[in-house]
């Protein structure tokens, strides 16, 4: 029951999926604290938190639920072959992959696309994946890479905050909003605009660029964007770009990534082939 509570965070939740009471996902949760010794969740008003160790511990025993679902699957008379894992960063799987999927699963109805999100590093070899997503610079052993969007980034801020952004010395007095998946990315930007840098790590800093970008969509700031992930938010004006300069970064975005070593599956196969197609759109 731990590991449905930790992935779900929510004892209500948990008890739906296993179809037993609140009480009874609380009391085996409880009985487990003590037999490990240790407390493994933060009950907070707004829910549940994981504590280190329970983090810790969701991370390791997580891959060998996979494990035993994926083997009692195959075992399964009349079990289906064309399901596809694959693994994203949360800010791009919301802001761009899922937006796109209709159009996938409107091509192939045979399909199941299970996806799930981390901002760790895949491992192709130890995880239960076919393929993911990753940030970076697509240089890593063991995979072979497709790059998605252009690393194009540029301040963004709700309109009604962008009082006094007159050029971006203005940034100086400014609240800056940060990804800690990406917290170089406001420091490089001002380094290339040509304005002072000695503020470039202060300001909120969120786990994610997706949490970011909410927050300077409520007015709580300016964050540094990948322009391809606010051209939404761009379009119905509830971020605006306050000034002109776009820094190209290059090659450090996010790849579709999959195993060098292995054949593709046909499911994989027409993945990549329609997220050439979704990229190049």
């Amino acid at each position: 029951m731990f590991e449905v509570t930790g992935r779900l965070l929510s004892v209500s939740k948990a008890a739906a999926e296993l179809s037993v009471t609140p009480a009874a996902v609380s009391r085996q949760v409880r009985a487990l604290e003590r037999f490990l010794g240790v407390r493994l969740f933060n009950r907070a008003p707004a829910g549940l938190e994981l504590t280190p160790a329970g983090a810790r511990y969701l991370a390791e025993i997580g891959p060998l639920f996979t494990a035993l679902e994926k083997a009692t699957e195959a075992v399964r008379p009349g079990a289906r072959s064309t399901t596809l894992k694959i693994r994203s960063p949360a800010t791009f799987a919301v802001r761009w992959l899922i937006p796109r999927f209709a159009s996938f699963h409107r091509l192939h109805p045979d399909i199941d696309v299970q996806l799930t999100t981390s901002p760790a590093p895949i491992d192709l070899e130890r995880e239960d994946l076919d393929a993911g997503v990753q940030l970076g610079d697509g240089d890593w052993p063991g995979v072979r890479t497709q790059p998605l969007i252009p690393n194009e980034l540029v301040p963004v801020v709700a309109p009604h905050a962008r009082t006094g952004l007159t050029d971006p010395a203005a940034l100086a007095e400014a609240t800056l909003l940060h990804s800690l998946a990406r917290i170089d990315d406001w420091a490089r930007w001002l380094r290339a605009a040509g304005v002072d840098t000695t503020g470039a790590y202060s300001g909120m800093k969120y786990e994610t660029s997706l949490l970011a970008y909410q927050a300077a969509i409520e007015g709580h700031g300016v964050a540094i964007a990948q322009k391809a992930l606010v051209q939404r938010e761009l379009a119905d004006g509830s971020l605006v770009m306050p000034f002109d300069f776009v820094l190209d970064e290059g090659r450090r975005t996010y790849y579709f990534v999959w195993h060098a070593q292995r054949r593709p599956s046909a499911a994989l196969s027409a993945f990549r082939e329609w997220l050439t197609t979704a990229v190049d759109a």
